[in-house]
């Protein structure tokens, strides 16, 4: 399907098949993102556990900077697909050199001071563990990929703002594939242990960044960088700040509580440490699908609100978000039965202990990840409406009252030891996925935000 009938399609086409349409590449295409880390965890656990116990300590740090550049991409593509609903070309052009600019700026400024800044950042959160300077490492290294990183995220919400993920899809999937290939070379190959890991996935995206700006360049395609729209814009500018900030702060604030969790679990050990980065990561993949949905309805959404159908908007949501509750609600009793899930946390570790706690982990948030569905739905129906607020404040809300809140319960009233933090992280989600049903209903998402 070419662009333009992709577009024409969110806004009349068969919704289920629309719906669809945008989430099964994205599914795809976070499970090949997800593959970056998941490649390095599955090489280091085959080093030993405290190499595998870097990267968990570390990727709440990276995620926190990420998550903020990332409010910039998703205001960028919410703009767009709004511009685009209302057949407004013009500005959708000037969105995407706008969202190119500011991405650069950040990622740039962000990976130098973090670079400067780890020994102090791991020193905080790891103190004198084992696994301190491999974790340096590994950040110093990884977080240099940024500008690349968000080369390829501002071709991702371009595309999918005009109803295309299948080519945003292909592109990651030939950054994984280069990465699976470096990772065994780098890391034993060459001896190179987590700097491999960290190399490997640097220089995985690489080629793909190169890819995605020459794309993003390109005169022939319907949005493409210009120089004029490279110049300073302050309106546009303004609205890329009004709906992206918001994300911004939800989601380094929710990556910050991560890292407070993460120094909750290090008091347990390495083998603590290593059960919890698996048992994350799996579940991860299993809830991607729920992510896609998300990610779907805030497309369709935001041209339906730009076209000025609210009607349909609606709809796009509750049919997401039932398919996303009954997928994960199948897929997470399947995953918590111990024949499932102990064998897919043996892959990642050879650890008795780290087998046994991350079994736990993974089961008790499998079985309860049906709320998952509700949340990005949810939230996907707030971001493409530009009600970004509302999400940043249950993003926070979440990590910092419920999550720390039910952890003090569990840890020192109930004495649950690091049972505390498995049951910290599904309650949390429950309560935070009631809510935000809650505020759905009360019809918040229909009031105007962008005009």
């Amino acid at each position: 399907m070419r662009m333009k009938e992709n577009k024409d399609y969110l806004l009349k086409g068969t919704l289920w098949k629309a719906i669809l349409m945008l989430a099964i590449p994205i599914a795809v295409n976070n499970f090949i993102q997800t593959m970056y880390n998941l490649t390095d965890s599955y090489w280091l656990g085959k080093i030993g556990t405290d190499p595998q116990s870097a990267i968990t300590v570390v990727t709440p740090i990276q995620s926190i900077i990420v998550n903020f550049g990332t409010g910039i991409t998703v205001a960028g593509a919410i703009l767009i697909s709004q511009y685009l609903g209302a057949k407004d070309e013009k500005n959708a052009k000037s969105m995407v050199g706008q969202l190119f600019a500011s991405c650069m700026i950040f990622s740039v400024v962000c990976a130098a001071i973090c670079f400067l800044l780890t020994p102090a950042l791991v020193g905080w959160l790891a103190g004198g563990e084992s696994f301190s300077s491999m974790a340096v490492t590994y950040l110093r290294i990884v977080i240099l990929d940024m500008p690349f990183l968000f080369t390829i995220n501002i071709f991702t919400a371009v595309n999918q703002s005009q109803g295309d993920t299948v080519r945003p899809m292909f592109l990651n999937l030939l950054g994984i594939v280069l990465n699976m290939i470096l990772d065994p070379l780098f890391m034993l190959g060459f001896g190179w242990g987590v700097a491999g890991a960290a190399l490997a996935t640097l220089l995985a995206k690489v080629p793909c960044a190169i890819i995605a700006l020459y794309s993003l360049c390109n005169n022939k395609k319907s949005l493409y960088i210009t120089k004029e729209s490279l110049k300073i814009q302050k309106d546009k500018l303004k609205s890329i700040a009004k709906i992206g900030l918001p994300t911004a702060i939800g989601g380094s604030t929710m990556q910050l509580g991560f890292l407070l969790m993460t120094s909750s679990v290090i008091k347990y050990g390495s083998t603590a440490v290593s059960a919890y980065g698996i048992g994350n990561r799996v579940n991860g993949l299993v809830t991607m699908p729920a992510n896609a949905m998300g990610s779907a309805v805030a497309t369709i959404v935001g041209q339906c609100i730009g076209a000025r159908d609210q009607v349909r908007a609606q709809k796009a949501y509750l049919m997401a978000r039932r398919i996303a509750v009954i997928f994960l609600f199948i897929g997470g009793l399947i995953l918590s039965r111990n024949t499932v899930s102990e064998p897919i946390v043996r892959i990642f570790s050879n650890d008795p202990d780290v087998i046994r706690l991350g079994t736990q982990f993974l089961q008790l948030m499998a079985f309860w990840c049906f709320t998952n569905g509700i949340y990005t739905t949810t939230n996907g129906l707030h971001q493409g409406s530009g009600h970004t607020m509302i999400n940043m404040t249950i993003d926070a809300t979440r990590l910092w009252v419920f999550r720390l809140a039910t952890l003090f319960i569990c840890e020192r009233l109930l004495h649950m030891g690091v049972q505390s933090i498995w049951y910290a992280v599904v309650v949390s989600n429950g309560i935070s996925a009631v809510i935000l049903w809650i505020i759905y209903k009360m019809g918040v998402w229909k009031k105007q935000v962008i005009s």
